[in-house]
């Protein structure tokens, strides 16, 4: 690159000088992580024995962010700012630990990797070596709410942190690499739900050093025009930082960083004075540095630094002289004598550049945001209680008895709760919030929004198109202290799947690091369900979500399929007082028929599984069958079979059991909340058959119970990739899900039902026939099914 000429600006001699060494010192140590297991200082020739047999790790990214990192500091002291620092490029961890340790801060949580020459061998030796730490920016990482591990999510996790936070400035390094993935591109638009009043700042400062793994990247090769062109279309205000010679690019970072420090807290001064009357450009600063930059240049002919090769590890070492002379000759161009005293510890000039306390990046109590979360002031969830007198016979929302509950949660914790939702509440029948709060909007806001628009700068609930940027703000919102809850569609929810796999690692990984306060649980709310997705047919029609959500740490997940109303608000409490958790709650959004009063659903989600006596006629005595259920649809059809088989075979014996908290299911030695063999076999019978009525597809309640004794005779009836525009009973015959398939599988079943419940299997197929053909007459089911309730009084026969 070009060397680029700068006026001394903020920067004097000396403060460009220590800056410049207090930067060796970072990349001396991002060095050594990769290649050194002994010999820290170099106080003795550098020999094989002290080189890592296997290299890992990256190296392209790290003198951007160590440089981006230390300027940082900077401003912090100058101007004493509240920031925390997101480190976007994957694998980029070096620069962020670097920095952890020569602020003291990873040797205060981590006593023995101590400030000395015997701390930082160990410091050294730790990166990604077995045993010790990763290459990503993971939850062992003092300053991190972010790990990377997966690209595409740094920008939104940082607005995240910003909400709610007025004091706070989120810095965030955005490789150039991440920038071409959807889930960062999206995330840019964050900035229009930024509000400057209430809000922290987020600055964003784009990475292009040029090349990813092995090629160039697309806004590597983009103009200064075309860049600018592009983030002032989104919005921001571009500043440009380029070159390659040090002294220059110093001059210009510390610049940029004054100028838009000031901008940024004077669109804070003017929208919090009411003198903002618009939207406001927030500046983000545009970093073209050389991949690798102050690394090797060449190696045996290859370009190096400036291109795709100083990506990973720059060169092995092995056994070949030359390639070890060639490091120590890297090591040394640090200087690292003159950054560390005889006893391994940063020269005392240099470790008076960092903040001090929690005003350290890597200290920041925000990163580590369960210091800072304080509980949920939620309402009695018994006072939303819906009235059922009988069991199944009731109609009433679940979704939206659960937004009034969800409504005065907001009002009571209008500065730490948030509702984030992708374009679909008013679908969701979550509406009720919008009586307290409406949906966060800072762009122009027209007359005729003012009819069901819901739309204010000071609204709380967050609505974007982009299921990836919701869930990257809410995380970023949790892991900074506060709370919230994701509602989507079920058969969307899965764009979100490696995101949820994300942070179900992170937090697996913080239950192993003890300096990690617990957050707030990940509550994400699936509705708008496959089994009434009759209008908008088969591409909205997919339960696997689940599926994913059993693969992660039983330590972290949980997945509850609540039957009604008050199960699911007994649930939604219990979820929204959880830490450390993912809580999954999946529950339909349309009106459902209500089955246990509150009382009733509170012993039942505490127990999570349990028979319900009512729907049972088995007391005293052993079931011939047991009909199980989970899921508001798969409720209903299992109950109105029950009704079915007991009006048609006066003797049989049922017992109905009913499922809210599917790994119960599981065996208790493989998730906490599962049942032990003798309950299982208690509720489901040790030689019993089962005929279980599933939410989801049928085959995860066999992985489910694959160890269980009874597992031969579990029958399992789910959606098995069977619909489209159909109405509900049409589409629950279509998966066998239904009241008529289902009870002919208990007849095919009870050993002495299979001949004398010929002539009532045919009737139930021939029903499966005529409701077919209705549907396709008509366009809906008939009324008795529509209109369908439970027949019996607790315990009686038939009404």
């Amino acid at each position: 690159m070009d060397k680029i000429t700068m006026a001394e600006g903020p920067l004097t001699a000396e403060e460009l000088q220590k800056l410049d060494a207090y930067w060796r010192a970072a990349l001396y140590l991002c060095v050594g992580m990769i290649y050194l297991k002994g010999n820290p200082l170099l106080t003795e020739p550098l020999a094989f024995d002290d080189i890592k047999k296997r290299l890992l790790g990256h190296w392209g990214s790290d003198s951007g962010q160590a440089f981006t990192w230390i300027h940082l500091n900077r401003l912090i002291k100058k101007y004493d700012l509240n920031m925390i620092f997101i480190s976007g490029p994957g694998h980029g961890a070096p620069a962020s630990l670097a920095n952890a340790y020569l602020e003291g801060t990873y040797s205060e949580v981590y006593p023995d990797i101590s400030e000395d020459r015997e701390g930082l061998r160990k410091f050294f030796k730790q990166f990604s070596f077995p045993g010790g730490i990763g290459s990503h920016c993971t939850p062992e990482t003092p300053g991190s709410i972010h790990e990377g591990g997966e690209l595409g999510y740094s920008l939104s996790h940082a607005f995240g942190a910003a909400f709610d936070n007025p004091d706070l400035i989120v810095a965030v390094m955005v490789g150039d690499g991440e920038a071409e993935t959807g889930p960062l591109a999206a995330s840019w638009n964050s900035n229009k739900f930024l509000n400057p009043v209430r809000d922290g700042a987020v600055l964003p400062i784009l990475h292009l050093n040029g090349y990813k793994i092995a090629n160039p990247t697309v806004m590597g090769r983009m103009s200064p025009k075309q860049l600018e062109s592009l983030f002032i279309g989104y919005g921001y205000k571009p500043y440009f930082v380029e070159g390659s010679e040090p002294e220059a690019v110093h001059r210009t970072m510390a610049q940029t960083l004054d100028t838009v420090i000031a901008e940024i807290k004077e669109i804070q001064r003017k929208a919090r004075t009411g003198e903002l009357a618009q939207f406001p450009e927030w500046p983000v600063i545009i970093l073209r540095t050389p991949k690798g930059w102050r690394g090797p240049e060449e190696i045996a002919g290859h370009k190096i630094e400036d291109f795709w090769r100083a990506h990973q590890v720059p060169f092995d070492v092995g056994e070949n002289p030359a390639n070890l002379k060639l490091l120590e000759d890297w090591l040394r161009s640090y200087k690292p004598e003159e950054l560390f005293d005889k006893n391994g510890r940063l020269i005392q000039e240099l470790k008076d550049l960092a903040p001090a306390g929690l005003r350290r990046m890597s200290a920041n109590p925000v990163a580590n945001g369960g210091l800072l979360r304080k509980p949920l002031r939620l309402p009695d969830f018994r006072d939303y209680a819906v009235e059922v007198a009988a069991p199944g016979v009731k109609l009433a929302e679940n979704t939206y008895t659960l937004g009034t509950f969800l409504r005065d949660a907001m009002r009571n914790n209008m500065t730490s709760f948030r509702i984030f939702c992708p374009d679909e509440m008013a679908s969701n029948r979550l509406t009720a919030i919008y009586e307290v709060t409406k949906k966060t909007w800072l762009e122009t806001i027209r007359p005729e929004d003012a009819d069901g628009g819901e739309l204010s700068p000071d609204g709380r609930v967050m609505e974007l198109l982009s299921e990836h940027t919701l869930e990257g703000w809410l995380e970023g919102y949790l892991l900074s202290g506060r709370h919230g809850v994701f509602a989507s569609y079920e058969a969307f929810i899965h764009v979100i799947d490696s995101m949820f796999n994300q942070h179900a690692k992170w937090l697996a990984k913080c239950r192993e690091v003890p300096w990690r306060a617990a957050v707030a649980s990940l509550n994400i709310l699936v509705t708008s369900t496959v089994w009434r997705q009759d209008h908008n047919g088969f591409s909205h029609q997919d339960p696997g979500f689940l599926d994913v959500v059993t693969n992660k740490s039983p330590d972290v997940t949980r997945i509850y399929l609540p039957p009604d109303a008050n199960c699911l608000l007994s649930v939604m409490d219990h979820s929204l007082r959880s830490t450390d958790y993912i809580n999954v709650i999946v529950a339909d959004k349309k009106p459902h028929l209500q089955y246990l009063n509150m009382d009733e659903a509170i012993k039942h989600c505490s127990k999570g599984i349990g028979i319900w006596d009512w729907a049972s006629n088995d007391q005293g005595s052993d079931p011939d069958v047991v009909i199980a259920c989970a899921g508001d649809v798969a409720t209903m059809e299992a109950l109105a079979a029950t009704s079915l088989l007991r009006e048609h075979f006066a003797g049989i014996k049922i017992r109905f059991v009913n499922v809210v908290d599917l790994f119960k299911l599981m065996p208790q030695s493989e998730h906490p909340h599962g049942l032990s063999d003798r309950d299982f076999n208690s509720l489901f019978t040790p030689d019993k058959p089962v005929v279980f009525n599933f939410h989801g597809y049928p085959w995860l309640i066999h992985k489910l119970t694959y160890r269980r004794s009874n597992q031969k005779n579990i029958h399992v009836r789910g959606y098995k990739e069977q619909g489209n525009i159909n109405t509900p009973l049409e589409l629950a015959m279509l998966n066998q899900t239904d009241r008529f398939n289902l009870a002919i599988d208990v007849i095919d079943r009870v050993p002495r039902l299979q001949t004398a419940g010929a002539h009532v299997k045919e009737w139930l197929k021939d029903q499966i026939i005529e409701n077919t053909n209705y549907a396709y007459e008509n366009g809906i089911d008939k009324p008795e099914i529509t209109g369908w309730k439970w027949p019996y009084e607790s315990g009686a026969g038939i009404k």
